[in-house]
């Protein structure tokens, strides 16, 4: 008896752009390179043209489409990538011009996250994006398994399996939306309890293979995944955390972000990223030794800014200087941390600057509090340390120490 290996070998891609001068080219290939490599497939080859924008009914030239309808018939392609968001007649006339299956980069991108997630919610988040991305590009199969099919017995009310297919689809996108309202109550009660706790979070975020879940793992132990893939991690992970000065934080991992994020892709994982919004500190970490760091770092703060997090102390964390550092780092950062995640160094700096940079939790003053205010003395004594207090003409005088939120409820009787 002789026993055969079965071996899968990785599907053959070619990826195609079109340069219209709009972003860079060359670096957004070589990223679609990359994603095509976590997806699991073989890069082979690369066809670009430059147009003042997409052919709308091809995406390439006429006379460029058959030389890519060539190259994928002598290399054996198996599919065809575009570093666009192709429109559904587009996809379906490069495909029958080429004879292979062509996908684009949003495809790609929710491919890679339909691998990853792990948790129920990004699941279901990712589910979502791809159905609200597929529903508009259903083609249906003709009239084969249709109710209004041509013949004896198919006459009429009825609907199209185009119609049922899209009918079906709404449907369990409402499901998704409801299922995914409720984890978001959840995930609310939850911020809800740990405000009311005053547990202060900081949140990690930035480009995607940026070392997010490798620097958790070494402050924490946290466990997470950490691979060097790009989005190795979707789902959102918490952590207690101590700060030099021995207050205690909750530090939280979140997904990556990347150039051209598609639009389905922000809108499903809006919950994840709200963490970054209720965050006390920001941590936006980047690859210091990618030529691209400080492009990443913009779009990683341009995010931030959509979410509405621009007045929050943001760190610039400049990871993995244990490697050669790019000469296209940025100097003029307003607050920026060198560290290495693996071997640990400036890790010292980093959460002595996080501790520097967050609000602080409690404040001594002293208020005069009237004597008709009987409600405001009472909280301030349950709730704060009175290190003097003394009864004057107008009022209750206190030398005290208490958190900030309650010195800001009875701020107009300080002095």
């Amino acid at each position: 008896m002789e026993f055969y290996e079965n071996k899968q070998e990785p599907e053959k891609a070619v990826l195609v752009a079109v340069d219209t001068g709009e972003y860079d080219c060359d670096s957004s290939l070589a990223e679609l390179e990359e994603l095509t490599m976590t997806a699991g497939a073989e890069v082979v080859g690369f066809i670009t043209q430059k147009r003042d924008k997409p052919d709308n009914a091809l995406f390439l030239g006429s006379g460029r489409l058959e030389e890519l309808a060539e190259y994928c018939e002598n290399n054996e392609i198996d599919v065809v990538i575009v570093d666009s968001e192709l429109t559904p007649v587009q996809q379906r006339n490069v495909e029958n011009a080429v004879k292979v299956r062509v996908i684009d980069r949003t495809t790609l991108i929710l491919d890679i996250f339909a691998q990853r997630a792990v948790s129920n919610e990004g699941k279901l988040q990712v589910e979502l994006a791809q159905l609200k991305y597929n529903l508009p590009r259903l083609t249906g199969q003709g009239t084969k398994l249709s109710r209004l099919g041509g013949g004896i017995g198919t006459r009429g009310p009825g609907e199209t399996k185009l119609e049922s297919d899209k009918r079906h689809i709404r449907r369990r996108i409402k499901t998704l939306e409801d299922e995914l309202e409720e984890l978001e109550k959840r995930r609310n009660l939850a911020r809800a309890r740990r405000e009311k706790d005053r547990v202060e979070t900081v949140v990690i975020v930035g480009y995607t293979n940026a070392g997010k879940s490798t620097l958790m793992n070494t402050l924490t132990q946290a466990g997470v995944l950490a691979q060097d893939k790009l989005f190795a991690t979707l789902d959102p992970t918490s952590r207690a955390l101590t700060l030099p000065d021995g207050r205690k934080v909750m530090l939280i991992d979140t997904v990556g972000f990347i150039r051209r994020l598609p639009h389905n892709l922000v809108e499903a994982f809006k919950s994840t990223l709200e963490e970054a919004v209720c965050a006390k500190v920001i941590l936006n970490v980047c690859d210091c030794s990618d030529p691209e760091c400080a492009e990443h770092l913009e779009v990683t703060n341009s995010l931030l800014d959509e979410l509405g997090c621009k007045d929050k102390p943001i760190i610039s964390v400049l990871n993995k200087c244990d490697l050669p550092i790019s000469e296209n780092i940025p100097r003029n950062l307003p607050l920026s941390v060198e560290i290495s995640a693996v071997d640990g160094r400036g890790l010292d700096k980093l959460l002595q600057t996080i501790s520097e940079v967050l609000p602080p939790s409690r404040a001594r003053v002293k208020m005069l509090i009237p004597y008709s205010d009987g409600a405001a003395a009472a909280a301030l004594r349950r709730d704060g340390v009175i290190a003097e207090e003394a009864y004057r003409e107008d009022g209750l005088w206190f030398d005290i120490t208490a958190d900030v939120e309650l010195i800001d409820r009875y701020k107009n009787y300080c002095i």
